[in-house]
């Protein structure tokens, strides 16, 4: 929403007018930065609803335009709010004297009976010739001032989250569930995106939006601090909610959040909390996110269950069969009491189809393939994704039951031969037979299982063996272990980083590769580090020659450009299976007018700055654009499209790829140059200057 002609006289009069060149050496005087988001909240909504949201970022000023990736939802800005620096706070302080004064003025004059009555009824305050008028606007402004000055600085505040804007969201009844990502446009361009999520429950939200008044301590050293906060502060009121719903809240320094439901005997309830999934670093944090915790209690206060994470996902799942009738609780909190602004969540809560593991993780391009599912509240136990027309790639499947679509699970296609693996194989003696190139998919089966394959090589070959079960929602953390026939130990690994994966904080899938010093037969052996198994515990293990390929990551997400000006995007090559030729980089039916710069990797590289130029004029709306990159690999070209990223840090170190579903680019008006300064001309006319005497 722009703001109205008395907002902005009430800035430039309390700031500009008070104190000449009040702004200059601000924030507002130096170039204006690309605009950033560091939450929303909530981060969702119920298709077919409308409803408000806040989103706490930086550099948001002008802010005008919101954009939500795909369709059926439309939103509008509200409001934007910003806080005070010390200086205007001081500058709006002394404009609030001279105000008071000047109404003060005003009213002594209008002593005279009837005076004042006639004053009021004109919507002014008469004044004398030293008095000037107190106007229905002055009014306004007064108040206007007194509300600012109600906020004071926050010293200790988060910048990174500091100002506010408020959002209108509609969502069409007809829109796809799911995840999606918001950004916000400014006159300086796009900001960052961050995931909203379109939901099919009954949305349930804390009364009010938080508004943190002590900093928002989201490091580890604060959480004694924090503990002590928690322990002293009164309990909120329990919010009741009805099932099956989404419950969305944020979580401040100690605070703890709490929600009570009525359930019947023998509903299989799942909870499943958002908070991570929501915003992936939290770069000042450790650990690096909201480690949100969940318990469940029955109305006598007794726990019934309670969990930190799931699997190896920070964000916590319950499942939890109800014994009896009655009322029931859940609480969320952060696991040592830190809290800010950005811990928001979402929970899920009902009899929800929820997909806790499958079996194989994946398929064969172009087949069918029938998957074993296990879980809670499922309409059956196989699931058939449809990978007839899909490439290469890891695609999500999901299932649904009345009309409600569970957890989406990573399925994986590729175009190797496959087979099963084959139980017994944990000795030499049974160890299964296998021809590369090919993907097993297998389990460990139990706590201790080993599975051992069994395969002919001659000196000289190149053999990689790679475990793909962590990145593919598995909990096995795997060990992988090559040698020869006599037991001699070739080739060993744990664990493998996989720049790729840019959620993932434990690299858990094994990767190796060697050179097989002699014709014979050879064994691999595949294990849990921690001696865990279960039917839960499956893999794809590929057992193949090298395989040369590349991916690729473009940073960052939301480019900001001026017309006709030029951007830097930062390429990131992935090379697999010792690939490390030149990469070239293209636009890919890019929209008229974009051209890029430097359009390569340079073999043995793994990034480089591009050059993105833009058109000579602006463009209504951010455009989405595309970087393949091509190279020949074994006598053929490979193309492959760069997955939009963006650069995130966490707890103060870490740095991840963290993926994004569009590259969105915002061609911006030029900047107006700034009007040079008037040269006092001299009093006396220039003369010439004549030639010296010799």
């Amino acid at each position: 929403m722009k703001r109205s002609r008395w907002q902005t006289t009430l800035w430039a009069a309390a700031v500009l007018a008070v104190v000449p060149g009040a702004l200059a050496g601000t924030p507002g005087a130096r170039a204006q930065r690309d605009p950033r988001i560091g939450y929303v909240y909530p981060a969702g909504g119920r298709l077919g609803t409308t409803f408000q949201v806040a989103i706490g970022g930086q550099y948001l000023d002008g802010v005008a335009n919101v954009y939500v990736s795909g369709s059926g939802v439309e939103a509008v800005v509200v409001e934007h709010n910003k806080p005070l620096t010390q200086r205007e706070f001081t500058l709006l302080r002394e404009k609030l004297k001279e105000l008071q004064q000047k109404k003060l003025g005003a009213t002594q004059t209008a002593e005279k009976p009837g005076e004042q009555d006639v004053a009021q009824s004109a919507g002014r305050l008469t004044a004398d010739a030293t008095n000037p008028q107190w106007t229905a606007e002055d009014e306004q402004m007064l108040a206007e001032i007194k509300k600012k000055l109600a906020n004071p600085p926050n010293r200790q505040g988060n910048p990174v989250i500091a100002e506010t804007v408020t959002i209108e969201v509609t969502m069409a009844p007809d829109t796809e569930p799911g995840e999606r990502e918001l950004r916000l446009g400014t006159p300086s361009g796009l900001s960052n995106p961050l995931v909203f999520c379109v939901g099919q429950l009954a949305e349930f939200s804390e009364k009010e939006p938080k508004s943190s008044t002590t900093p928002g301590f989201a490091g580890a050293g604060s959480a004694r601090l924090n503990s002590l906060k928690s322990a002293a502060a009164q309990p909120e009121p329990v919010m009741s909610i009805t099932l099956p719903a989404i419950v969305n809240g944020q979580i401040l320094p100690g605070d703890v959040d709490r929600f009570r439901f009525e359930a019947r005997k023998g509903q299989q309830l799942v909870i499943a909390a958002s908070a991570r999934e929501l915003i992936p670093y939290l770069a000042d944090a450790v650990p690096g996110w909201f480690q949100a915790t969940l318990a469940l209690y029955d109305a006598n206060g007794n726990e019934l269950a309670y969990d930190d994470d799931y699997k190896f996902h920070p964000d916590p799942v319950l499942f939890y069969e109800i014994p009896k009738d009655g009322e029931y609780l859940i609480e969320i909190r952060d696991a040592i009491y830190r809290g800010r602004e950005d811990f928001v969540y979402r929970i899920a809560v009902g009899e929800l189809p929820f997909v806790t593991s499958i079996f194989p993780l994946g398929g064969t391009a172009g087949a069918q393939t029938t998957i074993e599912a296990n879980g809670w509240n499922l309409p059956a136990s196989n699931l058939t994704p449809q990978a007839k027309d899909k490439g290469p790639g890891v695609y999500p499947v999901s299932a649904s039951c009345k009309g409600l679509i569970s957890n989406p699970v990573p399925f994986a296609v590729d175009t190797l031969p496959e087979c099963l693996e084959q139980e017994p194989n944990n000795e030499q003696a049974n160890a299964q037979q296998v021809t590369p190139p090919l993907i097993v998919n297998g389990r460990i089966d139990q706590p201790g299982d080993v599975d051992l394959f069994r395969f002919e090589g001659r000196a000289g070959d190149e053999i990689v063996a790679e475990v793909y079960a962590r990145r593919l929602d598995s909990p096995l953390d795997s060990t992988l272990k090559l040698t020869d026939a006599t037991g001699r130990q070739i080739a060993f690994n744990d664990d493998h980083e996989d720049k790729a994966a840019g959620l993932t904080t434990h690299h858990a899938d094994s990767l190796l590769s060697a050179t097989l010093p002699a014709d014979g037969t050879y064994y691999l052996a595949l294990g849990d580090a921690q001696h865990k198994g279960g039917p839960a515990y499956g893999y794809r293990l590929r057992i193949s020659p090298p395989q040369p390929d590349f991916e690729l990551r473009v940073v960052p997400s939301s480019v900001n450009v001026r017309a006709g000006a030029t951007a830097t995007l930062t390429v990131y090559a992935l090379r697999k299976d010792g690939f490390s030729d030149e990469i070239a980089l293209t636009l890919k039916d890019a929209p008229s007018g974009f051209t890029l710069s430097g359009g390569r990797v340079p073999a043995g590289q793994d990034q480089v700055k591009l050059t993105l130029k833009a058109p000579p004029t602006p463009t209504k709306e951010p455009l989405s654009l595309c970087v393949e990159g091509r190279a020949v690999i074994q006598g053929r070209q490979i193309v492959r499209a760069a997955v939009p990223a963006d650069d995130m840090m966490q707890a103060f170190f870490y740095r991840h790829l963290v993926p994004a579903k569009d590259l969105k680019v915002a061609v911006i008006p030029r900047a107006k140059p700034s009007p040079r300064p008037d040269r006092a001309l001299p009093k006396e006319p220039l003369r010439k200057a004549s030639a010296p005497k010799p």
